[in-house]
């Protein structure tokens, strides 16, 4: 890509962060207020619903690349997908922090909307697996994709409750996508990535401790649908769609620590659906470590992870699954830190 091309690229992602801004302000101007529980990590009524300042960038940036973007395109009807499935996600998060949703109504509206982008053809159609070789997945890969959506979008929701840590994570881990998918010239996710990147941009200065303004459901299930999307638009990167773990990845500390946390409370038999604080971000802000280090340490997990996804690109199909063994060490020395930390403060997993 020539230079003066990518300055036009950032010169419009610019754009894009600054009407996040306004449009965040604006949220700030006019809030919808969190008010403190239990279970809650700040003590003030706070405004929420941040995040549609990064809907409003995304669905502006990827309209105008519709329209103009002919070095991004997908098929019309996956691209046309990719944004109407963009604004009914959007539209059941925003009514979620507007109403609280129960969490059959939530989850059924989530389907719905994967429904969107599966109906335009993004589904997984085949796996490469270690020692097992290319399987097409057939019918399958159609409910992969939609456990894989749903899933990740409540992990990442699940993950929001900490000033600037999914925000920050979710800002590195597109700009990453954006990276590696100029370099496989895949330009629609390369482009995606980057509008996606610019909405975070805008926000996260309000966002960072104390926060003015949480993200709210608007912004963090958007954004675990929308990377979601894009992983399974990333699989085309090559033939085995091995690619589609690129995303996995990169969100990495984020699916770990939710991952986790669900597992134990079922193993312990609590209500899954209940509100907890016994995410490992949670328990190691409760043991007495600054919510700006917990943040910074999953900066610097995506970060990591992006670098090991860049990593992923030359290695050999057989191998490439094996690229999560260094990720997973470090989630694990994390885990070990937090529950060095619990133990020291006197503190359990409920």
């Amino acid at each position: 890509m020539q230079a003066y091309a990518i300055f036009q690229h950032l010169v419009f992602a610019g754009a894009l962060a600054g009407l996040s801004a306004v449009t965040v302000f604006l949220m700030i101007a006019f809030p919808i207020l969190d008010h403190p529980n239990a279970r809650s990590a700040h003590s003030q009524p706070t405004p929420r619903g941040g995040g549609v300042g990064v809907v409003v960038a995304f669905i502006a940036g990827m309209l105008v690349m519709f329209q103009g973007a002919t070095f991004a395109r997908l098929a019309d009807a996956q691209f046309l997908g990719v944004i109407y499935a963009a604004l009914a996600i959007a539209a059941v998060a925003l009514a979620d922090d507007v109403r609280d949703l129960s969490a059959k109504l939530r989850l059924a509206a989530q389907c719905a909307a994967a429904m969107v982008a599966l109906a335009s053809g993004l589904t997984l159609t085949r796996l490469a697996l270690p020692y097992v070789g290319e399987v097409e997945l057939g019918w399958l890969g159609l409910a992969i994709t939609l456990v894989w959506i749903v899933g990740c979008t409540n992990a990442v929701n699940f993950m929001d409750g900490l000033d600037g840590l999914v925000g920050g994570t979710l800002l590195v881990a597109s700009l990453a996508l954006a990276l590696i998918g100029a370099l496989q010239g895949g330009w629609f996710i390369y482009g995606a990535a980057l509008v996606l990147a610019a909405g975070f941009a805008g926000f996260l200065p309000f966002n960072l401790h104390p926060a003015r303004i949480f993200m709210g459901d608007v912004g963090s299930q958007f954004a675990g649908f929308m990377l979601a999307v894009l992983a399974v638009a990333a699989s085309r990167f090559d033939s085995q769609e091995l690619s589609f773990l690129i995303v996995p990845l990169l969100l990495f500390g984020l699916l770990f620590d939710a991952g986790f946390t669900l597992a134990r409370r079922a193993v312990m038999r609590q209500r899954l659906a209940e509100g907890h604080r016994t995410h490992l971000y949670q328990l190691a802000q409760r043991s007495g470590v600054p919510t700006r280090a917990i943040a910074a340490a999953h900066w610097g997990f995506a970060g990591f992870h992006a670098a090991l996804a860049l990593w992923f690109l030359g290695l050999s199909p057989g191998t490439k699954p094996l690229v999560v063994l260094p990720a997973l060490a470090v989630q694990l020395a994390w885990m070990g830190f937090v529950m060095r930390r619990m133990r020291a403060a006197g503190i359990g997993w409920r």
